[in-house]
């Protein structure tokens, strides 16, 4: 048991490539970079501020 239901999914955002860490994914410009923005089929959303960008 995790503390969240997909914990292995954690380690499939961040990548480490010449000896630095590198998150792959988009972080929330409000929250910062310590926040991912939730991928959709329309748009990315923050789960803590509630932004929203829409794809194109």
């Amino acid at each position: 048991m995790g503390d969240s239901p997909s914990a292995s999914a954690k380690w499939s955002k961040y990548s480490v490539e010449d000896g630095k860490l590198v998150r792959k994914q988009a972080h929330c410009p409000k929250c910062g970079p310590g926040v991912f923005m939730g991928v959709h089929s329309d748009r990315k959303t923050c789960g803590r501020c509630g932004y929203s960008e829409k794809n194109e």
